[in-house]
């Protein structure tokens, strides 16, 4: 009985790819201070409103970020375009969260006097499930090995 109960969670475990995810984590976290310099740049140097500035420095990322994931990531040699149109739909879901809580916090909490760059950082890390969610589970998911046979 003991074995049996500890079956699922290991067998649950042992598909996980930990290569992948670590690497998806270096790619995700590298682009969190990416994202974050070219916002201030756009906000900063540029002089843009924060709802365009925190718009342009995500779209800026995006194609980057989906080549790095495609190659190093998830083991592509060549991107495709089904995989560029999925990452950039899950980046959406992911953007709206990001960019509400980005803008939000600043406008909503003034009392707490949020730097925009800061809140920029919680937007990320709220986005962060989503976009993992949908990163391994829907783009580069594996085939599933029985329907892979079955075909």
């Amino acid at each position: 009985m003991k074995d049996l109960l500890l079956r699922g969670p290991m067998d649950w475990l042992e598909r996980i790819p930990w290569r992948a995810l670590g690497r998806w984590w270096i790619v995700g976290l590298t682009f969190l201070g990416v994202g974050s310099g070219v916002l201030y740049v756009f906000r900063e140097y540029f002089g843009m409103p924060l709802l365009l500035a925190t718009l342009a420095s995500a779209e800026c990322t995006i194609l980057v970020r989906f080549l790095i994931n495609d190659r190093w990531v998830f083991g592509h040699s060549r991107p495709s375009w089904q995989r560029l149109w999925q990452f950039h739909v899950a980046s959406a879901g992911g953007f709206v969260i990001w960019y509400t809580v980005a803008n939000a916090l600043p406008l909503l909490v003034p009392y707490f006097n949020l730097h925009y760059v800061l809140a920029s950082a919680v937007g990320s890390a709220c986005s962060v499930s989503f976009n993992m969610l949908t990163n391994f589970l829907w783009i580069w998911r594996k085939p599933d090995a029985k329907k892979a046979a079955a075909a």
